[in-house]
């Protein structure tokens, strides 16, 4: 029960209490013979069905003992066995049936002798009626709270069937997700490993006939079997994060920001690093979200900006990471920057970590790419 709505059982039970110690007040108010002893019985059995909800068999022995007191004392009919039908309704509920058949035969009992020590100033057929009109009463609270007992075990059940149903849909999604992990996996192995291992085989048996033959090895063939290399390291370690399931990336990240600078170098592309603020280790996420960042970018120059030169600055700065690549390449001040499939990559990345990129041409001819990317700072 939400915390907000756990007072409303305790009001509903006090108003309970107060409505019935009122009218049994008032009949015994009325009785020429009431003693404060019976009043005092009448309080307390009235006050124990605050309790009915939490401790039932207590209540039940409190209220007989007392009502079947105050009966003996003044054979107040009826009214009497108010309290006791509460008692009995919540023992039912509660399931002890013992306890109920107990409590309705001691006061029912208690009744018909006292009644029957009176029998001269009423009819013995008068008594007789009571009693069985109180032994349907007693009934009916027996059968209304062992209903409410199993209307509770329903509505229980029915919630361990709605939570189990959710926890099993929730295995269900992981294991799918799984499942698809482990097919994207077999996809990218099956397709892209054995072409990439050709590309290196053939790469590295031309530079080996280069070298053989006396001959210099050109710079771009060195860097196609080192850049295929480096493809075919990334592309295991990106399935065994798909096969792994919890999702440990072990990809690159800028402690290999060198290499990949020197492939750009061996590739034709001038390129420079500069590192600002103090170096700390990052999220594995920030990490290798900046090595894609350079990578990216450096693609992009190579294959679009010309003749051009990269400058690459990695900026240490409280709260964030800051990573930039210019080019002086062909690209006006007015260029229009197409987002291609590498930009878009890199806007999903930046974004899935809460940063912001700028991709624009600079004003001086080029193009630049900035991110920033929040770290939070270990407290």
């Amino acid at each position: 029960m939400r915390p907000e709505l756990a007072w409303r059982p305790l009001a509903a039970d006090v108003t309970l209490a107060a409505g019935v110690g009122a009218l049994l007040t008032a009949g015994a108010l009325s009785a020429p013979d009431t003693r404060p002893l019976d009043h005092l019985a009448i309080a307390v059995a009235s006050l124990a069905l605050v309790a009915w909800r939490r401790a039932p068999a207590t209540v039940l022995v409190v209220t007989t003992a007392c009502m079947l007191f105050f009966a003996i004392r003044t054979n107040p009919g009826p009214p009497a066995a108010f309290p006791v039908l509460v008692a009995i309704y919540a023992t039912a509920r509660a399931g002890h049936r013992v306890p109920t058949v107990v409590a309705a035969a001691a006061f029912l009992g208690g009744a018909v002798l006292a009644g029957l020590a009176g029998a001269t100033e009423r009819p013995v057929q008068d008594l007789m009626d009571r009693t069985v009109l109180l032994l349907g009463w007693f009934l009916a609270a027996a059968v209304a709270g062992t209903v409410s007992r199993h209307r509770l075990a329903f509505v229980h059940q029915a919630e361990q069937r709605a939570a189990e149903a959710e926890r099993t849909r929730e295995e269900t999604a992981l294991r799918r997700a799984g499942e698809e992990r482990l097919r994207i996996a077999r996809e990218l192995h099956d397709s892209l490993t054995h072409s990439i291992s050709v590309i290196k085989v053939q790469a590295g048996v031309a530079v080996h006939l280069a070298r053989k033959r006396g001959e210099e090895v050109p710079g771009a063939l060195l860097a196609i079997e080192e850049a295929s290399g480096e493809a075919m390291r990334e592309l295991r370690a990106t399935l065994e994060v798909l096969r792994d399931d919890a999702g440990a990336s072990r990809g690159s990240g800028l402690d290999r920001l060198g290499d990949l600078v020197d492939r750009a170098r061996s590739a034709g592309l001038p390129a420079t690093v500069t590192i600002t603020g103090e170096p700390r280790p990052l999220p594995a996420a920030v990490d290798g979200a900046a090595y894609r960042i350079v990578q990216e970018a450096l693609t992009n120059i190579t294959r679009h900006a010309g003749r051009a030169s990269a400058s690459v600055r990695i900026g240490y700065a409280p709260g964030e990471l800051i990573v930039q690549v210019d080019d002086d390449g062909d690209a006006g001040p007015d260029a229009c920057a197409v987002p291609g499939i590498g930009l878009t990559g890199m806007r999903e990345r930046v974004t899935a970590l809460g940063g912001r990129l700028r991709a624009a041409p600079r004003p001086g001819g080029g193009f630049t790419v900035r991110a920033e990317l929040p770290v939070k700072d270990p407290s």
